[in-house]
């Protein structure tokens, strides 16, 4: 007979996640998950499989989470604007306990972990793809614009995006503020 789990496991990936969040995937320790979910590391193991398993459900909620700025976003009308909006959202989204923790899915690209390993690095690829493929949507709806204008301001924003979240971490509020208004001015 197999022992019912005392806690809730989306409670648990949550902060798994925020702990992978501020500290990257490989600092992230099974000890240090222990202690920030709250369960021993069988539990980890039994419920999750692995360490990589367990970021993965990371990965999910933290999709999960940013999907409210995104879907704001793939609802709007304004072209640049909402993209422009969605960049200060995400700022906000970004920042924990007045600090800016970054991305993520841009602080485990940083990591070097991922030359090792292609199920983490094809995971987040895919999200990346995700964010670029709202804005080709979006930058679509312009008529004037060609597919290769489309693709290549795509490809710009979402290094804006990934610049922003390694940049959010550094620098002050201002800095960041202006580096968003001079993104979209290039455009």
């Amino acid at each position: 007979m197999s022992r019912q789990k005392q806690y809730n496991e989306q409670e648990v990936v949550e902060k798994a996640m925020y702990l992978f969040w501020q500290n990257g995937y490989e600092s992230t320790s099974v000890r240090m998950l222990e202690k920030k979910m709250g369960i021993n590391q069988f539990s980890i193991y039994a419920s999750f499989g692995s360490k990589q398993n367990l970021f993965l459900e990371s990965l999910k909620c933290y999709r999960e989470k940013m999907n409210e700025i995104i879907e704001v976003l793939e609802k709007s009308e304004n072209g640049l604007s909402a993209i422009k909006s969605y960049f200060f959202s995400f700022l906000k989204f970004s920042k924990s306990d007045h600090q800016f923790m970054g991305c993520l899915v841009t602080n485990t690209f940083n990591e070097s972990i991922l030359k090792s390993d292609p199920i983490l690095f094809n995971e987040l690829t895919k999200f990346t793809e995700e964010i670029k493929s709202l804005f080709v949507n979006i930058l679509s709806r312009d008529i004037n614009k060609s597919e290769v204008t489309v693709e290549r301001q795509a490809n710009y924003l979402l290094a804006s995006i990934l610049g922003l979240s390694v940049s959010s971490k550094i620098l002050s509020e201002q800095q960041l503020n202006d580096y968003i208004n001079t993104v979209f001015e290039q455009l």
